[in-house]
């Protein structure tokens, strides 16, 4: 049995090799044990809807699809209205050749309406064409992001 005035006895703090006691330590704090009654499910129906379209499964397919189909309907409605609005304009004065002859400011009415008319009409079309393009897009976007209800 080591001396009581030994520094090396058991039970005594170890020095180190300059001498010193060490720092003392903080008392670590109680265990704790996380319970979960309920795990917020992860896997939403957004989350499985943009996997399908990233994997192009027959559903993202789907999707797609119908988004082109819509752009495609909405392309070919404003070009019925461009063919409607500048192409019914030569069938107008051919039926109705005295709206042909009206004359405004010295210029007749068939070059100002397709000369200087036309631009406007087409810079609208394609103003509306783009707002609701992005407007499907903007659908699509929905309804690929939904929460799952």
């Amino acid at each position: 049995m080591p001396a009581p005035h030994d520094p090396d006895a058991p039970g005594r703090p170890e020095r180190d090799p300059a001498g010193r006691l060490p720092a003392p330590r903080a008392p670590e704090p109680p265990w704790r044990a996380r319970i979960v009654l309920a795990e917020v499910r992860r896997d939403t129906r957004a989350d499985r809807t943009r996997t399908e379209l990233t994997q192009q499964t027959r559903v993202g397919e789907a999707l797609v699809r119908g988004l082109v189909r819509a752009q495609l309907a909405l392309a070919l409605r404003l070009s019925l209205v461009v063919l409607i609005g500048l192409g019914g304009l030569p069938w107008l004065f051919a039926i109705a050749p005295a709206v042909g002859r009206v004359t405004v400011l010295g210029v007749n009415l068939p070059w100002l309406l397709l000369g200087l008319a036309s631009f406007p009409f087409l810079i609208a079309v394609g103003w509306a064409y783009v707002r609701l393009a992005e407007r499907n897009e903007q659908d699509f976007t929905d309804l690929v992001h939904r929460p799952e209800r």
